[in-house]
C-alpha cells in the first residue's frame, strides 16, 4: 500500500482530538489567568510575588509529573490514563498534574497510532494546540476578565472539557500491552527537590538577597537534586528517564533548543501582559488584544510545520524559522522610536508566533525518526 493513501482511522482522530481538547483547555487557562493578575493583586490584595505562583505551582506540577508519562503510559491504559487527567482538573495545583498526563499523551497517541507516512501532518495538529494555546490564552482572558469576571476563565471551558471525554471515551484504544514498572521513590523525590529548589530560588530572586535559605539555599537544594537524580538514573536499569540519550550530542542540542523555545514563550507570555497593565496601565483587553496577532501565527506555521517536515525533514526549515524570528526581533528592537508602543509590542510578540512553527519541528525531530 502506497505511503501517500494511508488512513488514519476514526477512532485515532478522536483520540487525537480528545487529548489535544484538553491539553488546549489546559493550557489556555495557564496563560489565560496570566493577563487576570492585575484584577487577583487588586481583589486579594496581593503582591506580584505571591500572584505568580498561580502559574508557578502548576508549571512546577507539570514538571514533576512529565518525567513520569513513559512509566504510567507503559503501566496503566491509555483510557485510564485520559479519564484521570480529565478527572483532575479540579483547582489550579491539581490541573498541573493533569496537564503533565495529558500533553505527552497526545503525542504517545499520534507517533504509536498513525501511520509514518502522516506524522508530521499530525504532529503539526498536536503542536497547534501546545504553539497557540498560549498565545491565544491572555487574548482570551482579557476579553473574559474585562467582559465578565475572571471566574468564567474556567467556567467557559467546561463544554470543552465534555466534548473532550466524550470523544476520548469513545475513540481510545489500548494498543501496546500494559507492563507494571516500579516507580523510583529516590528519583522522585530528587526531581521534587530539583524543581522546587530552582522554582522557588529563581521566584525570590527579584525580592531577597542571594545568601539567603529562599535564594541561594533553594538554588542549591536544585541543583544537589538534581545531581542525584542524575546519579540515581545513570546507575538504574529501567530509571524513570533516560539520561544515556543525551550522550548523543544532536539529541542534546534539539532538546536544548526546544527548551530555549518554551522558555521564551512562556516568558512572554507572562511578562507582556502585565507590563502592558500594571507599567503602561491599559485594560485586559488591551493586553488581550495586542498578544492577539501571535495565536493567528501560531496556528498557521504549527500546520504548515507538519506539512513541511513531511516533505523536506526538519534541519532547514529549523534553521531558516529560527533565523527569521532573530532577524525580525533585531529589525524591530532597533526601530523601536518609529513604531507606536503597542503595535511594536504586537509585532514583537507576533514574532514568537513562529514558535508554533519552529517549537513543533524541534519536538519532531527529538523523536529521533527523521534522522
Amino acid at each position: 500500500m502506497s505511503t501517500n493513501t494511508e488512513k488514519i482511522s476514526s477512532k485515532v482522530v478522536a483520540a487525537i482530538v480528545a487529548t489535544g481538547l484538553m491539553s488546549f483547555c489546559e493550557v489556555i487557562v495557564e496563560t489565560a489567568m496570566n493577563v487576570t493578575f492585575p484584577i487577583l493583586m487588586r481583589e486579594f490584595s496581593i503582591t506580584t510575588n505571591q500572584v505568580q505562583w498561580m502559574t508557578s505551582i502548576y508549571l512546577l506540577l507539570v514538571a514533576i509529573v512529565v518525567p513520569l508519562s513513559a512509566i504510567l503510559k507503559s503501566s496503566y491504559q491509555t483510557k485510564t490514563l485520559f479519564t484521570v487527567a480529565n478527572l483532575l482538573l479540579v483547582g489550579r495545583a491539581i490541573q498541573g498534574i493533569g496537564t503533565g498526563i495529558a500533553l505527552p499523551l497526545m503525542f504517545n497517541i499520534i507517533m504509536e497510532q498513525v501511520p509514518i507516512s502522516r506524522i508530521g501532518f499530525m504532529m503539526g495538529i498536536g503542536n497547534l494546540i501546545t504553539g497557540v494555546a498560549p498565545a491565544i490564552g491572555p487574548t482570551f482572558g482579557g476579553i473574559v476578565a474585562s467582559k465578565l469576571n475572571w471566574r468564567w476563565v474556567f467556567y467557559s471551558l467546561i463544554p470543552l472539557l465534555i466534548i473532550s471525554f466524550v470523544l476520548g471515551e469513545w475513540g481510545i484504544t489500548q494498543k501496546s500491552p500494559i507492563k507494571k514498572q516500579q516507580i523510583d521513590l529516590f528519583s522522585m523525590l530528587m526531581i521534587v527537590f530539583m524543581f522546587c529548589g530552582f522554582v522557588i530560588g529563581f521566584s525570590n530572586l527579584g525580592s531577597q538577597a542571594f545568601m539567603t535559605f529562599s535564594v541561594g539555599g533553594a538554588l542549591l537544594i536544585g541543583i544537589l537534586g538534581m545531581g542525584l537524580f542524575a546519579w540515581r538514573s545513570l546507575t538504574l536499569k529501567e530509571p524513570i528517564l533516560q539520561l544515556r540519550l543525551f550522550r548523543n550530542k544532536k539529541f542534546s542540542g534539539h532538546v536544548l533548543g526546544f527548551f530555549l523555545t518554551q522558555l521564551i514563550s512562556l516568558g512572554f507570555a507572562f511578562l507582556l501582559p502585565n507590563y502592558i497593565q500594571l507599567v503602561n496601565g491599559n485594560s485586559e483587553m488591551t493586553a488581550g488584544l495586542i498578544i492577539l496577532p501571535a495565536g493567528f501565527a501560531g496556528a498557521i506555521f504549527a500546520l504548515l510545520g507538519g506539512r513541511i517536515l513531511d516533505k523536506f525533514g526538519a534541519r532547514k526549515p529549523i534553521l531558516i524559522g529560527t533565523s527569521l524570528c532573530l532577524n525580525c526581533a533585531y529589525c524591530f528592537y532597533n526601530l523601536w522610536a518609529a513604531f507606536n508602543e503597542y503595535i511594536y509590542c504586537a509585532c514583537l510578540y507576533f514574532l514568537y508566533g513562529w514558535n508554533g512553527y519552529v517549537h513543533g519541528l524541534r519536538n519532531d525531530k527529538c523523536t529521533n525518526r527523521y534522522w
